[in-house]
């Protein structure tokens, strides 16, 4: 039988209309995701990567940011090598990136300061550094020249040692030797001044040149070690402590843009917290990881640090000659010095 409309139907079918637009408008947005990129492994201990994520997801929920914005984690170089990956974040295609500033170096030069060889002396001397105005110096260096923020400076998992397939005790057991560093100009020559034969390298390519003997050890810290199992393929570390790296959480300033408004100052201040919570953990890995390659059978060996330093002090004036916007930023962490 038709339906046979009546005035009284008829309006009750307007007013539906009118309130659908209400109700979708009421409806909630769903979050917007980000993702989060690290080369680190998914080691929720030992992996910088993994820990910062989980403290940025606490922060999160604790800004009741949660619902707006969920991040996607993505370790072990899921989304591209290291250079890559800031490539991305420069474009907006990767939102996040944990990683240390080296690789960084490769696209803002200026940042190789942070990574001289010998420059700091523990990882509280350069938070000293870094809030005394060189934070927000290369803060400004990365935005303008690389389209990225950094919103949190974190400490590296444990300063940067040798981990070798014989012991190292001073330069001269270094002679030859073929040593894994990151592909970045400023720690490849601080390898070369300490007397090794310094071989840039992929992080994921390692284990497996360490394996065939491509390689006969790399410079890394005690936590990376041992997150990535690297132990496995050599028996000796040595304590050099050569480069205390900063691992900051980089965003990209298109992302940035792309946050609604209100949201933008709370999610950077979430980021800066989240990298506050994991210097205290890296300081504690740092310590712990130590002890865990003694327990795989990795012998400590003895190192004479300051011959090293002097082999490498040439370097900052160097550097300095060359990028000469460096030299104020050397002079306020020299001032830093106790």
């Amino acid at each position: 039988m038709p339906h046979t409309f009546t005035r009284r139907s008829m309006l009750r079918v307007a007013a539906g209309v009118a309130v659908a637009p209400a109700i979708i408008g009421r409806a909630q947005a769903a979050p917007l995701e980000l993702k989060l990129s690290t080369s680190q492994s998914n080691d929720e201990k030992y992996s910088s990567g993994r820990v910062y994520y989980d403290f940025l997801v606490k922060r999160l929920a604790e800004n009741k940011l949660d619902q707006s914005i969920k991040l996607q984690f993505f370790p072990d170089n899921q989304l591209g090598q290291e250079i890559d990956v800031a490539n991305s974040l420069k474009l907006g295609a990767i939102d996040l990136m944990s990683t240390g500033t080296p690789i960084w170096a490769n696209l803002i030069p200026t940042l190789g300061v942070m990574d001289l060889g010998y420059m700091f002396t523990s990882f509280a001397q350069q938070t000293k550094a870094l809030d005394a105005g060189v934070g927000a110096k290369l803060a400004q260096m990365v935005l303008t020249g690389a389209n990225t923020r950094i919103v949190g400076w974190a400490y590296d998992f444990g300063p940067r040692c040798i981990l070798s397939k014989t012991p190292i005790t001073g330069p001269g057991d270094l002679a030859n030797k073929k040593i894994r560093t990151l592909p970045n100009p400023v720690i490849t020559e601080c390898l070369r001044l300490m007397g090794a034969a310094a071989t840039p390298m992929a992080f994921g390519e390692v284990y497996t040149a360490l394996q065939a003997g491509v390689l006969d050890g790399l410079e890394h810290n005690a936590s990376t070690i041992v997150a990535s199992k690297l132990y496995e393929t050599a028996k000796y570390f040595c304590p050099t402590q050569h480069i205390f790296t900063s691992c900051c959480c980089w965003l990209s300033d298109i992302t940035y843009n792309q946050l609604p408004p209100a949201v933008r100052e709370p999610f950077v201040d979430a980021c800066a917290k989240a990298a506050v919570d994991a210097r205290a953990r890296a300081l504690a890995a740092d310590a712990e990881a130590l002890e865990i390659l003694k327990q795989h059978g990795v012998t400590v060996t003895a190192c004479d640090k300051e011959l090293f330093r002097k082999r490498v002090l040439p370097q900052t004036d160097a550097f300095v000659k060359t990028h000469p916007d460096a030299k104020a930023l050397v002079d306020i962490i020299r001032s830093t010095e106790a």
